[in-house]
């Protein structure tokens, strides 16, 4: 949720996707302090990511609420840790230089894992939870458990139609593309993006589609780049579309296959809570550095949309969190408010916005200070939600 080099998406694009059904994934934060306190009832795991490896202490712990909080211990190659569980990341905390600290919550079940750090000596070690399952009866799940539950359908019915956006607005672009219509294909690219930086992080779960969507310049090898950002370099650097037809072929049958797939995807509450702060982080780790759109520029309709679907998934977990903690609640609630003030400053109407580069380095530092003023009370719900009961 601050501004740094987001070094772990190639990581992940060789590691495991996707959240385990029975756990509840929730959110993280990084910064260089962060709190290690735990709400009553959740076990606290500290996690010390070195070259090494990363080793988690306790390495066994009861079945429920736990929060993981990392700390890079002078690990250069290293900057990310993840408990996994097979083929299945179940929480992470990544882009952690050193010195620097994150933490992210989960409500485990019983079974072995593993914390996986990517390019450490050692990038495995076991990690066991102990215990039962436990069942709570409808009848004696409390209110904000009961509202909670509502939310993964809502979301559900919201991450649908945003995928359906992406797959409308996708078609035109790609056939501006096929025509070798440039000025076409330019004034059509962001907003045929905006949909997928929407729900980006439900798309990053399903294995090699966000990569073949959505990966930069070096994030694969140069023989497999296509999608978005491929076509992206081809529109502002060379301005043309040479070559392009197959790459744009090939990006509308995998947006509808996301499509697809997430017909079929399903959330626990605390996705929605990992997603929201997901998207926040986005917005400072890439967007604001003008990382993303490094040919286009387009960050700013970037960060309108993650603003969007972060609000999104926040929105829908608020009135569960509001009745244990109304004043978190409230603060979040205000300081989204005063992003979406503060970002109609570039809006152009019609969905655009100015480019990145059209803004000043005090606009910048102002809209990353109200992302980070938003990002360290919004860190806190996940652990609000795992804690739900």
């Amino acid at each position: 949720m601050h501004a740094m080099p987001r070094v772990a998406r190639t990581t992940r694009y060789t590691a495991v996707a996707a959240a385990a059904a029975g756990l509840l994934l929730a959110g993280c934060s990084s910064s260089g302090k962060v709190s290690t306190a735990s709400a009553p009832g959740t076990t606290a795991v500290t996690v010390s990511l070195t070259n090494d490896g990363c080793s988690a202490s306790p390495a066994s712990v009861p079945a429920g609420a736990t929060k993981f909080t990392v700390k890079n211990d002078g690990g250069s190659a290293v900057s990310e840790a993840e408990l996994v569980n097979g083929t299945k990341i179940l929480g992470e905390k990544e882009g952690l230089t050193p010195g620097l600290s994150g933490t992210f919550s989960l409500n485990l079940q019983p079974g072995s894992y593993q914390m996986y750090c990517p390019h450490a000596k050692t990038e495995r070690s076991p990690f066991t939870v102990t215990g039962a399952a436990g069942a709570t009866s409808a009848s004696a799940k409390s209110d904000a458990a009961q509202l909670l539950a509502k939310a993964p359908g809502e979301y559900r019915t919201y991450v649908e139609g945003k995928a359906e956006e992406l797959v409308t607005l996708t078609g035109p672009f790609v056939a501006a593309v096929k025509a070798g219509d440039v000025a076409q294909a330019k004034a059509l690219y962001a907003k045929a993006r905006a949909p997928y930086e929407t729900i980006e992080p439900v798309a990053e779960s399903f294995g090699d589609l966000d990569p073949e969507i959505d990966a930069r310049d070096g994030d694969v090898p140069a023989a497999r780049w296509g999608g978005y950002h491929r076509i992206e370099k081809q529109l502002w650097i060379a301005g043309n579309t040479t070559g392009m037809g197959p790459i744009a072929n090939k990006l509308l049958v995998d947006v509808n296959t996301l499509a697809g797939k997430i017909k079929t995807a399903t959330y626990q509450p605390a996705d929605l809570a990992n997603g929201a702060t997901d998207l926040l982080t986005e917005v400072g780790t890439s967007k604001l550095t003008g990382e993303e759109e490094r040919y286009s520029r387009t960050d700013i309709t970037d960060i309108d949309a993650n603003l969007e679907g972060s609000q999104a998934a926040f929105d829908l977990v608020a009135p569960a969190v509001k009745i244990g903690d109304a004043s978190l609640v409230d603060t979040i609630q205000g300081r989204f408010s005063d992003l979406r003030v503060l970002m109609q400053k570039y809006a152009l109407g019609n969905g655009d916005f100015k480019l990145i580069t059209e803004l000043t380095s005090a606009q910048i530092k102002e809209l990353t200070t109200a992302v980070d003023a938003l990002a360290e009370p919004l860190a806190k719900v996940a652990e609000k939600v795992v804690a739900i009961k």
